[in-house]
């Protein structure tokens, strides 16, 4: 037991369904139910294979940065070897994008653009200012996978899923600039950027609700009042984290950070679908999110 959760530890296992509502949204995007729901399974695999690569190359490759800031890692508290991470890195890399071109040949593409991504930030761009930015565009990228489920002749760079996963790809790269110092002492420059950030993504989020000929009909002031609790409820943790930004403060922004973005996928399934049960399945996501986080970190 104590290895499998030195694993999930590794994987950051809590935050991998946040991928997930992403796919849940992007699919719904595009097919409205879960219909192919092959596809649409082996989409979740894909996301959840690419997303968890993610986590443990971070590891892998920020080794030594943990040793002296997050010696209990699993790698450099030696409960998890370099080779066998990297070794786990791989496999969930291969398994994410065997299972998106099973899907399809858009579903590969999008895929293997997330593979640079994920490969790209984790290598090189994680302590340059194209960090964040490369975060905020495998965010994109995932919401992106999840809509890919159609037909070569379909175009599938088109709105609303473009629109969306911009505005959601923007939210999480100001949660990666507002979480580059989240181990020791921050700046507060850099959490007022990253937060200035954080809520033009929740803005745009905003504006598309407002103005948007959505396919279904909704109550419109029903959906602003619940997307605005959870955009104060952002930036309630944001502001004390600003005020004080101690390791801790971030941190448990950060964390509501992530488990609001879930929420924010259930808005947004609501209002495309019209369909209370789908978004339900997607806030429900938050349940192991938030049970597994008690035993292990999110970030």
């Amino acid at each position: 037991m104590k290895k499998c959760l030195a694993y999930f530890q590794l994987m950051r296992l809590p935050a991998v369904f946040t991928a997930m509502s992403d796919i849940i949204l992007g699919f719904l995007l595009t097919h409205g139910s879960f219909n192919p729901p092959v596809s649409f399974a082996l989409l979740l695999v894909a996301s959840a294979g690419l997303y968890l690569s993610g986590m443990v190359f971070n590891d892998v490759f920020d080794r030594k940065v943990d040793a002296e800031e997050r010696p209990s890692r699993p790698i450099p508290s030696g409960r998890i070897s370099t080779q066998k991470a990297a070794a786990l890195g791989g496999l969930l890399m291969l398994a994410g994008v065997g299972a998106a071109q099973t899907v399809g040949k858009q579903s590969l593409i999008v895929a293997g653009l997330l593979v640079v991504a994920i490969l790209g930030y984790d290598t090189i761009l994680k302590k340059t200012f194209l960090g964040p930015v490369m975060m905020g565009i495998c965010r994109f990228l995932n919401v992106m996978l999840g809509a890919s489920a159609v037909a070569r002749e379909i175009n599938l760079w088109v709105k609303p899923q473009l629109r969306i996963a911009a505005a959601l790809g923007l939210f999480i790269l100001g949660l990666t600039w507002f979480a580059r110092m989240e181990a020791k002492q921050s700046h507060r420059g850099h959490l007022i950027g990253g937060m200035l950030v954080i809520n033009a993504g929740l803005g745009a989020l905003v504006w598309m609700l407002a103005t948007y000929p959505w396919p279904q009909q909704i109550n419109l002031t029903m959906v602003l009042a619940a997307i605005g609790v959870v955009i104060l409820t952002i930036n309630r943790r944001l502001v004390q984290a600003v005020l004080n930004p101690v390791p801790q403060n971030v941190q448990i922004a950060v964390k509501t950070m992530l488990t609001s973005y879930v929420m924010l996928n259930a808005i947004l399934v609501f209002v495309w679908t019209a369909n209370p049960q789908y978004a339900i399945i997607t806030a429900a996501l938050l349940l192991p999110t938030i049970l597994l986080s008690r035993w292990m970190s999110v970030t």
